[in-house]
């Protein structure tokens, strides 16, 4: 009963900020389990940020289907030779300011990406980018770079106003300028964001007058605010409420497997998670499919490699570790730790994660590890584990259809990665280089089987889970379409 009230508090407490009469057409309402940390592109690589930024801003190409690349802001490109890449932009396309799109906004663009901590690992490769004329644009890389083109769709490329991001200045993120589908009204942080439509949209107006996205992190208030049809769109479904909305006439569920991990990390630059056997030992106490079955209630499969099974270079072949107490223990042992120790593990308020954490935290006790639980808000999370403030941590990982985008990001030593473990290994770092530069699919599959079984082996990050992608929506949505990455598109959404 306290724990129905409690949650029955909160719900009033989230809907009290918002404003807009529910049942309303042409107002799209839509809920994630995390709050957005910015709205610009550049400032963080967080799903939560994509998938508002991917309403306001465009990039010069799309994902299409099977890891295809189809135009975008750019209508058509080419190659020149290994290293050039030139971009021929469309004409006449509006920022939601009224300027026109120009070449300069996609230097400017490029450039800024590619010095940008969040997301350079993505861009670094850049060398030179200039404008030939208004509309066409050449990209020069330093070596080679096979899946360049398709990191041209990430969402920390969405294409900016240089004019607005220099006026702006540091404020931009509540002022962002792009030349999406939706144009920006209005964001307090910790509150929701309102976007309007734009009519100005070069593939014509998107098919809701009005946007409205914010965050609801307890799992089970996002399924309540869905059934009184106070939100219409709820993303990051909990595997517990599934069959709440399966059995509700007046909602429908989207289920699909994604292109995302689950881990538990490991800060390597810190006792004593920088010993090799320590990382293994905690591997070999826990039993995933226990994990999987308790939190995920099914919805996720077990993980084998840091590359998900849809992916390019995924090899099936690599054994996740198997659960052997005494296996465990021999290694604390060797490592310096035959009593355990202390340690802490991070986690954003996830119902998921919570549940995973409490189950670690039973599980290594049987080897001795002590490990303390501490729950965070979003942005403070990433910005301490940004910072290398954590012992051990739980996240996740979506990537685009290509081993690079599953590992480099996450793995690399390089500065401004994703790397959350610190982890800095050169033979790991020459084969990510090496799987980027390279242009034969075959090579590339034989350097990312290399480093998969070197990853298993050295264990920077435990991966759990490969897990399901569920959204639930209102029965009266039409054209909602899934994505693999989580990062839905609300272009062609509509409510009846």
């Amino acid at each position: 009963m306290k724990k129905i009230s409690f949650l029955l508090l909160t719900f009033l407490l989230l809907f009290s900020t918002i404003t807009y009469s529910k049942n309303k057409k042409d107002t799209l309402v839509v809920a994630q389990n995390a709050q957005v940390k910015t709205l610009d592109p550049m400032a963080s690589n967080d799903v939560p940020s994509h998938r508002a930024q991917l309403n306001i801003y465009d990039t010069l190409v799309y994902r299409g289907p099977n890891g295809t690349v189809i135009p975008g802001l750019a209508h058509s490109w080419k190659y020149i030779d290994s290293c050039t890449l030139e971009m021929y932009l469309r004409k006449g396309i509006k920022f939601h300011n009224g300027e026109e799109l120009k070449a300069d906004d996609v230097v400017f663009t490029l450039l800024r990406a590619k010095e940008s901590p969040s997301i350079m690992t993505y861009f670094s490769e850049i060398d030179t980018v200039i404008a030939i004329d208004d509309y066409t644009v050449q990209i020069k890389t330093k070596e080679p770079f096979g899946p360049f083109i398709m990191y041209l769709a990430h969402q920390g490329v969405g294409i900016l106003n240089k004019k607005a991001v220099l006026e702006a200045g540091d404020n931009y993120s509540y002022n962002p300028i792009g030349t999406g589908p939706y144009s920006f009204v209005s964001w307090k942080m910790g509150d929701k964001i309102v976007l309007k439509a734009n009519h100005d949209y070069y593939r014509g107006a998107p098919k809701t007058e009005n946007l409205i996205i914010f965050a609801i992190t307890e799992g089970s208030s996002r399924t309540i605010a869905l059934e009184t049809g106070e939100i219409d769109i709820a993303y990051d479904v909990d595997p517990i409420d599934l069959s709440l909305i399966q059995d509700n006439k007046r909602l429908k569920l989207y289920q699909g497997s994604s292109s995302s991990i689950h881990y538990i990390g490991f800060n390597t630059s810190r006792t004593p998670f920088n010993i090799k056997e320590v990382r293994q030992a905690i591997a070999y106490a826990i039993d995933g499919q226990s994990m999987i079955d308790i939190a995920y209630l099914g919805a996720a499969t077990v993980a084998n490699s840091p590359v998900p099974p849809n992916t390019f270079g995924y090899d099936k072949d690599i054994k996740q570790y198997e659960k052997n107490i005494e296996k465990a223990k021999e290694l604390l042992k060797n490592a310096g730790y035959p009593n355990g120790f202390k340690a802490k593990i991070w986690l954003n308020d996830n119902t998921i994660r919570r549940d995973i954490a409490i189950i670690l935290q039973d599980q290594l006790k049987e080897i001795g590890i002590d490990l303390e639980i501490q729950i965070m808000e979003w942005g403070a999370y990433l910005d301490r584990l940004y910072n290398s403030e954590h012992d051990m941590f739980i996240l996740g990982w979506s990537s685009n259809p290509d081993s690079d985008a599953a590992l480099y990001s996450i793995y690399h030593s390089k500065k401004g990665s994703s790397n959350y473990s610190f982890f800095k290994n050169d033979i790991v770092d020459n084969y990510l280089d090496s799987g980027r530069q390279s242009t034969d699919p075959q090579e590339r599959k034989e350097i990312y089987k290399k480093l998969q079984q070197i990853l298993k082996d050295e264990i920077p990050m435990y991966i759990l889970a490969y897990p399901d992608t569920i959204v639930g929506t209102r029965k009266n949505i039409e054209n909602f379409v899934l994505d693999p990455q989580g990062e839905h598109v609300l272009y062609n959404v509509s409510k009846k």
